[in-house]
């Protein structure tokens, strides 16, 4: 019996080991800019979301360990075709404050950041000021009809 278990763990260390030379494509570009956002907000968002909304993204030790680096990527990719603050330039006006709604919608309903990335990363933990300072971003948003009537007045 002992000797069906020394094979065992023998053929896991070598599975282990293999599955390491797959790669895992983590990748940073330069983005088109950042949120025009207050100073506070700027630094919440850095905080709590760029690792995974940003092409700015801190990868982490675990990030290159398989088959863990495997999901850290995949998870970021998701993240990034959601929203990615490197990109926010790139959007249009709509998209913008439709995102800002989106955005503190998911952090007042504590769905952003996720359960488990706030395990590894308790630093971005949203704290009630922090809650209130988004929302209060996401509000500030105006839409293009109304920047228009502004002008024009």
């Amino acid at each position: 019996m002992k000797k069906y278990a020394l094979i065992a763990a023998g053929v896991l260390l070598a599975a282990f080991v293999a599955i390491q030379f797959i790669p895992a494509h983590r990748t940073n570009r330069l983005g088109t800019g950042d949120p025009d956002a207050p100073r506070d907000v700027q630094w919440i968002l850095r905080r709590a979301c760029y690792d995974c909304h940003s092409t700015e993204t801190r990868w982490p030790i675990w990030a290159y360990v398989a088959p863990v680096s495997w999901q850290v990527v995949a998870d970021v990719e998701k993240a990034r075709k959601m929203v990615n603050f490197s990109d926010w330039a790139s959007y249009s006006p709509e998209v913008q404050a439709a995102l800002k709604q989106t955005i503190a919608y998911s952090t007042t309903t504590h769905r952003m950041p996720t359960w488990y990335y706030l395990t590894l990363h308790p630093d971005a933990k949203l704290a009630p000021a922090d809650l209130a300072a988004l929302t209060a971003w996401a509000k500030s948003s105006s839409s293009p009809a109304d920047t228009t009537m502004r002008r024009t007045r």
